[in-house]
């Protein structure tokens, strides 16, 4: 094996590399006044504080230029992932739908109209005012039923009389066979008034009933028990207790308020109970609701094939329980 020279010549360097810039090599202008000066390399580079001091620099390998380049994307990665960071901040924080052009996705509420409470007869006190504490509704029962929501249209099926007043044996038929003469005697003697009913379907095919019953006074609707976990529909022969209804009245806001797409458990909501047919439910699923407010009793039903959104349910029950109050 041969020695090799201690003393190497040095490489030729790469066709792109940067020249060393020494001032004192500069040549004069004066030698070729027509001649533009070499642009500097180093002197646009942000990197370098002082253009200058890049002579005492050794020649820019090809690596180093792509060193300089990387760090360049990496601040300006940073840069806006902080600012990006910051509006996505601002944008959560807030809700959706107060933030202009900013769509919120659908939660699979209902869009009702504006409800408005019924103009009462002069001199008649409201529900559960201090003069009223039996909490009686001189309000037209028709009056106080929900509004269907937009898209939706009425329910053919339904049996209404005049001003969408129903008999008994309508209501009944909502019941198995076997309760509904006992059920029948029961509210004649339990000073039944009137019942007035609405329906209708969405266009995701979930048909909603909606029964108000008015009584003598808020004994007899408390003595009413065809709204309840045994109450034995035709259609859900086992009902079970809502499993989301807990968690829905704890988490909602009470000072969201009455708003046309969106609803929360305002008030006292003790008088209201939600149940969901027992799985295995069938072809179709049916959720029950009921609010006793004063002298009347609402049994809210909705069905649909394969299972029943809960918000829209829950939605449905607190605007309906709203009017009553």
């Amino acid at each position: 094996m041969t020695e090799q020279n201690t003393t190497e010549a040095a490489p030729a360097p790469p066709e792109d590399a940067v020249p060393e810039v020494v001032p004192a090599a500069l040549p004069a202008q004066a030698e070729a006044p027509d001649a533009q000066p070499a642009a500097d390399p180093l002197a646009a580079d942000p990197l370098v504080a002082d253009p200058l001091a890049a002579s005492d620099l050794p020649a820019a390998p090809k690596d180093r230029r792509k060193l300089f380049a990387a760090l360049r994307w990496t601040a300006a990665v940073l840069v806006f992932a902080a600012v990006g960071s910051g509006v996505a901040y601002g944008i959560t924080q807030p809700e959706r739908t107060d933030i202009p052009g900013l769509s919120t996705r659908s939660d699979g509420r209902w869009v009702y109209p504006e409800l408005s409470k019924p103009q009462l007869p002069a001199g008649a006190a409201l529900p559960f005012a201090k003069d009223n504490p039996d909490g009686i509704h001189y309000a037209g029962l028709t009056q106080l039923l929900l509004p269907p929501p937009t898209g939706s249209t009425p329910d053919s099926t339904l049996k209404l009389e005049k001003d969408e007043v129903v008999t008994v044996d309508t209501f009944l038929s909502e019941y198995q066979d076997t309760l509904r003469e006992k059920m029948k005697t029961d509210l004649g003697n339990e000073g039944l008034r009137q019942i007035v009913a609405r329906g209708w379907t969405t266009p995701d095919g979930t048909r909603t009933r909606i029964y108000l019953l008015r009584f003598h006074s808020s004994g007899f609707a408390d003595a009413f028990t065809g709204c309840k976990i045994s109450m034995g529909l035709r259609d859900a022969l086992v009902l079970q207790a809502d499993s989301a209804w807990a968690k829905v009245k704890s988490s909602q806001r009470n000072d969201l308020g009455n708003r046309n797409s969106g609803y929360a458990t305002q008030g006292n909501t003790s008088d209201v109970s939600l149940y969901e047919e027992a799985k295995p439910t069938g072809d179709e699923q049916v959720r029950v609701g009921c609010l006793q407010s004063g002298d009347i009793q609402a049994v809210v039903t909705q069905t649909r094939k394969g299972e029943v959104g809960a918000v829209p349910f829950h939605q449905t029950v607190v605007l309906q329980h709203q009017l009553l109050r």
